[in-house]
């Protein structure tokens, strides 16, 4: 029994929410509009505030996208409201970013800067050259630039040098030592 999916989702103020007959979720707000279409045998429906998720079998696969369509409906309705942020530092000496137009220039110490062109629903500011803040309604997005961005360079473990989540530790390794 999926708790999760039992759960409702409440819908605040500002926010419509709409759901097809063919199980396609249309959710509109203040910082943008999200669709998504639900798994088979899982359908949903609005009631007053209030969105419910339920299953139409007890197979297996219906009971593992109860809870998981449950959750994607609630991150559409609080990203379209409030919206997610990621926030990543860069640390190492000559390492910055900066943002032209709608791309994003690294430089991470490599012979050539790197060019990030940003998505149409994501906002990227910096701050201070080192500092990367994503924001955006789409929370699987947000996610994923981040961690593209990160993976151009990964934080690595001698240093530190590389690009990071905010607050993420780095366990640090002992290099080499003179005999």
């Amino acid at each position: 029994m999926s708790r999760i999916g039992n759960k409702a989702v409440e819908i605040p103020d500002k926010v419509k929410v709409n759901v097809d007959n063919d199980g396609a979720v249309s959710v509109e707000g203040p910082k943008g509009k999200l669709q998504w279409k639900l798994p088979r045998n899982i359908r949903a429906s609005v009631e007053g505030n209030r969105v419910s998720v339920v299953r139409e079998a007890e197979t297996r696969s219906a009971k593992a996208l109860h809870g998981l369509s449950r959750s994607l409906v609630h991150n559409m309705v609080q990203g379209v409201s409030e919206g997610f942020t990621k926030q990543l530092e860069i640390e190492g000496v000559g390492f910055r970013a900066a943002v032209q137009g709608s791309n994003l220039n690294l430089s991470l110490g490599f012979s050539h800067p790197i060019q990030f062109a940003i998505p149409k629903d994501i906002k990227l500011t910096v701050v201070e050259n080192t500092k990367i803040t994503i924001e955006g309604a789409d929370k699987k997005l947000v996610g994923q630039v981040a961690a593209d961005i990160r993976g151009f360079y990964p934080p690595e473990p001698y240093k530190g040098k590389g690009v990071r989540y905010a607050g993420e530790q780095i366990r640090r390794k002992v290099g080499k030592t003179v005999q």
